[in-house]
């Protein structure tokens, strides 16, 4: 059994990428093409915006998205304790300070009551991070960021076709900001063959202003408007997503039908506690990350019966040593902390077998008990 089956993915979508890559091949037109176009614009329908930009990675998405909003030295953008490291990186290579709110211990997404009080003269942005596939509560931080005139930045990474409902209407995942940055890392819902990334906005001069930095600073060959960056998304990369995205919206519902049966078979048992969808919230599985008490004894029961397991994460950003010169330090952020000794995430993807999932509920069942 693996964690993530990405050779399973492959055989389903085999003859669609097989072809896509070929064509792309044999065009002999490798960089700023069609392919990308075709799949910014894919992109952008998806998720509902005017705007979509593709970079070379989720981490250029979100470090261009800073630099075309003007943040750098002496700014600082509040964003969550609790994420992947690149979240909190990205501010630091921008010249500006990370600043931390801790997380909502039901969702493990940044707890907009928390926000506020965090925010100083000198903040600019938040970056809220809708993790393991589940929007963070976008309509209490828009509030906050209107009030202080902040700009949202989301870190969508793992939560391409997730939306939630603002009253009446739905907002995609990557447009309920100011502007928005997605990953194709292999194993995302969505996974290119490599590295690959995508901004999103409704604000064409922001749009345009990525579009030169991930240049080089320019829009007409060898003249440079400022100075930029190589973030380009590449040809063979677009072809293979865009072969591979029509399939997006059954995964994501393969992904909610074996989350739905993880969780019916834990109903019950007392020292775990599984996923919290928030009313109003689609949640499309990036991860299946049950939280309990015993998480390294489970971890080891099921290492034991060959079942793969992830923690994500297992050090939140405010206590990594690469982070240290920010001077947190070990309390600040009880929940995250907390979390980050409980988590733990199951064997999700979309080829996954009635009888895995079985195995594995019947495995942790058992521990329980």
């Amino acid at each position: 059994m693996k964690f993530v089956d990405l050779e399973a993915q492959y055989r389903t979508v085999r003859k669609a990428v097989d072809k896509a890559a070929l064509r792309t091949m044999e065009s002999g037109r490798f960089i700023l093409g069609k392919n990308g176009v075709k799949l910014e614009s894919s992109v952008a329908a998806l998720c509902e915006v005017s705007h979509a930009v593709g970079v070379n990675s989720c981490t250029d998405a979100l470090f261009l998205s800073l630099k075309a909003l003007g943040i750098g030295k002496g700014d600082e953008v509040i964003t969550t304790p609790f994420s992947f490291i690149a979240t909190a990186e990205v501010v630091a290579h921008a010249g500006a300070k990370p600043v931390f709110a801790d997380i909502d211990p039901l969702t493990f997404n940044i707890d907009p009551y928390k926000i506020e009080k965090r925010i100083t003269k000198r903040t600019r942005a938040i970056m809220p991070v809708h993790l393991y596939g589940q929007m963070a509560d976008m309509r209490a931080i828009n509030r906050i960021a209107h009030k202080h005139k902040l700009f949202v930045v989301e870190d969508a990474a793992q939560a391409l076709g997730a939306f939630q409902f603002h009253g009446k209407r739905f907002v995609m995942a990557g447009a309920a900001g100011d502007i928005a940055c997605f990953s194709f890392f292999p194993t995302k819902n969505l996974g290119a063959a490599g590295d690959a990334g995508m901004v999103t906005t409704d604000h064409k001069a922001l749009a345009e202003r990525v579009r030169l930095l991930r240049n080089h600073g320019s829009a007409q060959k060898y003249h440079h408007v400022m100075l930029g960056y190589s973030s380009r998304l590449d040809e063979l990369q677009a072809a293979i997503l865009l072969a591979k995205l029509p399939y997006l919206a059954r995964w994501n519902r393969a992904r909610q039908k074996i989350a739905a049966r993880y969780t019916a078979a834990f109903k019950g048992f007392s020292g775990i506690a599984t996923p919290l969808v928030v009313p109003g919230n689609t949640h499309i599985f990036h991860q299946y990350t049950i939280r309990t008490s015993r998480r390294d004894e489970l971890r080891a029961f099921l290492e034991k019966r060959r079942i793969p397991t992830t923690v994500h994460y297992p050090l939140p950003l405010h206590l990594q040593p690469a982070l240290k010169s920010l001077g947190y330090k070990k309390g600040d952020y009880p929940e995250a902390e907390r979390a980050a000794k409980e988590v733990l995430s199951l064997p999700m993807y979309p080829e996954l077998s009635l009888a895995a999932q079985k195995r594995i509920a019947d495995a942790i069942r058992t521990f329980f008990k």
